[in-house]
């Protein structure tokens, strides 16, 4: 019997760690779907991929939608992508889409569709102009994990509206290389705050703005899982995602 039961609790453990597109939260009297990717290629951001996927669904449940999670690029396509309105890269990172997926993407923002990206979705595609563009950025370099003031540039957008104007928290501080010059930058950091910064001023951590038909929300925060349960975050990325999903 011990044998029976290790060996179904072996298979099960196994099934959930390799499964990959599913539901994390589901209502029918939710108005739209998310699909929230975590595919990785390079470096994995356990503790906030992790953080991420536990956060997203709780999210979801009180703005009135539905998520769906996938690890694994084959599930960006035609037939899943049409029930989704919002595709949220979190902690994607080098490059996880072939040229037909890509493809899928481009088709899926030019009808309309949201794009939220967290943290290393700007270390993600870097072959790929039109990701780059959509992002709003790539990664650079960062300094080790530090804490850092942030000013909020933009307090009406409703991803900040509840921020301060100046504010500080602690993760890790990406600097940016071919920073599109039509994104409209909702928080900088302040980089005499910390060491390591090399933007300059200004250095956008935020930022939105429409693109090739759809909209796109980008926020460099997210590497820490503690980043998570700050309640500043959560008002910002349920708003980020609130904003990209609206018509």
């Amino acid at each position: 019997m011990k044998i029976v039961v290790l060996s179904f609790l072996l298979f099960f453990n196994c099934s959930q760690k390799n499964k990959e597109y599913h539901i994390l939260n589901y209502s029918k009297k939710n108005t739209f779907s998310v699909l929230l990717f975590t595919e990785t290629n390079g470096f994995i951001h356990r503790a906030g991929i992790d953080a991420g996927i536990n956060l997203i669904p709780k999210i979801g449940e009180k703005n009135g939608f539905n998520v769906y999670h996938s690890n694994a690029s084959k599930d960006i396509n035609e037939k899943n992508l049409k029930k989704i309105k919002t595709i949220i890269f979190l902690n994607t990172t080098l490059d996880i889409l072939n040229e037909q997926e890509q493809q899928v993407m481009e088709n899926f923002i030019k009808k309309g569709g949201g794009f939220v990206g967290i943290h290393s979705a700007a270390d993600t595609e870097y072959e790929w102009e039109w990701y780059g563009n959509l992002v709003g950025a790539y990664f650079k370099s960062h300094p080790p994990v530090t804490t850092a003031k942030i000013q909020t540039i933009n307090n009406t957008h409703i991803s900040t509206k509840h921020l301060d104007d100046l504010w500080e928290i602690k993760d890790e501080w990406y600097n940016y290389k071919n920073i599109n010059p039509d994104i409209t930058v909702l928080l900088n950091l302040d980089e005499s705050s910390y060491s390591g910064g090399t933007n300059g001023n200004p250095h956008p951590i935020t930022w939105y703005h429409e693109y090739k038909g759809g909209k796109s929300f980008y926020t460099g925060l997210g590497h820490r899982s503690e980043t998570y349960s700050d309640e500043r975050f959560i008002k910002l990325l349920t708003g980020g995602i609130l904003y990209v999903s609206s018509n």
